[in-house]
């Protein structure tokens, strides 16, 4: 099981950037998927989650909608867009994936696989 994130880096305050997690060495669409950060200092954070079949998704900030996730089973890519960046989105973004067919979770110990992470830092 491998799970690749890219698309980090710097962004300005308000800007938006995608966030990619490529999987490979499993049945993908047998698996929910999360995102979850670290900022320096802090634990992990679920951000935002979708099931196996890209059906329900859910979003830490579900009102504001700065968080969107989306998947495509054919190219076993689940795709992060983050809007209105602030520096309190500066961390490490991490994809994680789950064995089920179920509701995902944003709780990060539901989560058996991980990536490396990929940093996204917000400055002027």
């Amino acid at each position: 099981v491998q799970l690749v994130e890219s698309g980090g880096g710097l962004v300005q305050p308000g800007g938006s950037l995608r966030l990619s997690c490529a999987a490979s060495g499993f049945t993908f669409s047998g698996f929910s998927i999360g995102w979850v950060r670290q900022a320096p200092g802090k634990g992990r954070e679920g951000v935002s989650c979708i099931d196996s079949r890209g059906s329900t998704m859910v979003s830490v900030d579900s009102g504001n909608g700065r968080f969107t996730i989306s998947r495509d089973n054919a190219k076993n890519t689940v795709y992060l867009r983050i809007d209105s960046l602030s520096p309190e989105d500066t961390a490490v973004y991490y994809c994680a994936g789950r064995p089920t067919r179920s509701l995902c979770s944003l709780e990060s110990s539901r989560y058996d696989y991980w990536g490396q992470g990929t940093q996204v830092t917000v400055s002027s």
